[in-house]
């Protein structure tokens, strides 16, 4: 038991060193979130341009050369 105190302690600088491993998973865990939700969104969005049509893909493949 006592190991598990003396690597908790991480030889008296606890106090800095489990702060910022918890910072860093918070923060690690909220970019991972932003990331998720905005590629979801930006899934959706493509989705719904390319229902609407229009693109520059759709125009070249029935001839058009606009540019």
């Amino acid at each position: 038991m006592e190991d598990i105190a003396t690597f908790l302690n991480m030889g008296g600088h606890a106090a800095f060193v489990w702060p910022a491993l918890g910072l860093t998973a918070v923060i690690l865990i909220a970019m991972a979130i932003t990331s998720t939700r905005q590629l979801r969104a930006n899934e959706a969005a493509l989705e719904t341009a390319e229902k609407a049509g229009g693109g520059r893909r759709q125009r070249r493949a029935r001839g058009g050369a606009e540019q």
